[in-house]
């Protein structure tokens, strides 16, 4: 088969591709894609191998992220495949890959340090002829829960002190109520914006949440989750939604009000709104490296889930300068 790789996609052909694909997220798709655009700081590419006849058989869809601009632009720019790669089944999908992979290579070593696929799926598959293409695999865990049952079947799977904590929070009046006006996506950033500050976390910049806003929301593919007690907005959770799967996407809670227990309560009103509306599965969005201890993922482990074991797999393109770009960010966060 001859496989031409391309930079630009018909959204019909891009769109059908996606549709015809079973291992296909939100992250492939030309609306996500256009939330990136919007965003400062980011910048979304694609990638196809297409056959003799144009029709799409592999899609790489990097992410440019440039943590600072100018002179140190070069320093501080990583590439991100949110949703890693999506082929048609194999052979052809496969037998694609490695052209197009080369070719992104070649041109990623001008533009990033390093390019990360985040698979939100089984991808082994592909494993070999992405490490054929100098591309390393790591570990790294997730939790899948099953929404395709009652709601009252996820609420016996989930552990005792997570359920004490959703019945304080009812207790104690905090309500859920999803973001209905382009003003309470300003709201919901500054909760995220003290939490990721109080972690020392850099935090994507708001034009990106007023770009999910304006792009997906209004196709039911994006939603913001307010905690909220006694008429204050206390807690966010961010929903991407496509397919069936609901994943959870950037979140925080006040610290003045953790006693609240709103993250939990936050939790169950998404899984039990998810069961009741026809979706299949929650994305809890990665619990991180099996071998480090992770907070975070002690959180979600309590709700009932999946363990799995999808992966990553990272690209180094500038090895050198990452490593002064990583001595220079553990330095950057002593300020944060």
């Amino acid at each position: 088969m001859s496989v031409n790789i391309v930079r630009t996609l018909p959204e019909d052909a891009w769109q059908a591709f996606v549709a015809a694909n079973p291992a296909s997220n939100i992250f492939h798709t030309p609306e996500m894609s256009r939330v990136f655009e919007r965003a400062a700081g980011y910048q979304p590419q694609l990638w196809a191998a297409v056959d003799g006849d144009g029709r799409p058989q592999a899609l790489l869809l990097p992410v440019e992220i440039a943590v600072l601009g100018g002179p140190l632009r070069r320093l501080t720019t990583r590439a991100v495949a949110y949703g890693s790669l999506l082929a048609a089944p194999a052979p052809e999908g496969q037998g694609v890959l490695a052209p197009l992979l080369a070719a992104y290579r070649r041109d990623a070593r001008r533009r990033a340090l390093f390019t990360e696929l985040r698979n939100l799926s089984d991808t082994a598959e592909w494993r070999p002829a992405l490490e054929a293409s100098g591309f390393v695999y790591e570990e790294h865990l997730n939790f899948l829960i099953d929404l395709a049952r009652p709601a009252e079947a996820i609420w016996q799977g989930i552990r005792d002190n997570a359920r004490r904590n959703i019945k304080k929070a009812q207790r104690e009046g905090v309500i859920v109520e999803e973001a209905t006006e382009p003003a309470q996506v300003d709201v919901a950033y500054a909760l995220l914006h003290d939490v990721y500050r109080r972690l020392q976390v850099p935090l994507a910049d708001a034009s990106l949440f007023r770009a999910a806003f304006e792009v997906l929301q209004p196709a039911g593919m994006f939603k913001i989750m307010l905690a909220r007690v006694a008429g204050k907005d206390i807690g966010v959770m961010t929903l991407l939604l496509h397919r069936g799967t609901i994943i959870y996407w950037y979140t925080g809670v006040d610290k003045a009000y953790s006693a609240y227990r709103a993250n939990d309560l936050l939790v169950w009103h998404v899984l039990e709104w998810g069961s009741r509306n026809g979706y299949r599965t929650f994305d809890f969005g990665g619990g991180g490296k099996p071998d480090e201890e992770y907070g975070v993922r002690d959180f979600k482990a309590k709700f009932g889930g999946d363990l799995v074991h999808f992966g990553r797999y990272q690209c180094v393109h500038r090895p050198a300068l990452l490593r002064l770009s990583e001595l220079g960010y553990t330095a950057l966060r002593r300020f944060l």
